[in-house]
């Protein structure tokens, strides 16, 4: 009997923004970048907040995420709070950022800054 094997679901999906932005963002990197990448870093008044930063270097554990214009690392000791989550890229008249939707996040502070699991 022969096994097949399912394709692994996506660790965090990209709207068609949120690869623009990023490919926004290499086309402006500063030398001897090789991406973005989004990590979980605690902080705020719920505990994690969301974080993209330039890198120089993948880490072994990051998850690697190609897109048309750059590669995106999601921190190794990240993925398990944003496995399922779609990133994407809002701009308005007064703010610009990327937004998450989280289906880990148990909760958020009232700011949206930061978010629980």
């Amino acid at each position: 009997m022969a096994t097949t094997l399912r394709a692994r679901p996506a660790a965090l999906n990209l709207t068609s923004s949120a690869e623009a932005r990023i490919a926004d963002l290499m086309a402006r990197a500063p030398a001897g970048t090789v991406g973005v990448k989004l990590s979980t870093p605690r902080r705020g008044c719920s505990g994690l907040a969301y974080s993209v930063d330039y890198v120089a270097e993948g880490k072994p554990f990051d998850e690697r995420i190609e897109t048309p214009g750059g590669v995106l690392f999601v921190d190794g000791g990240s993925i398990l709070y944003l496995i399922g989550s779609t990133m994407d890229w809002v701009e308005d008249d007064f703010t610009a950022g990327f937004v998450f939707a989280n289906p880990n996040a148990k909760g958020a502070c009232g700011c949206g800054e930061s978010f629980t699991v």
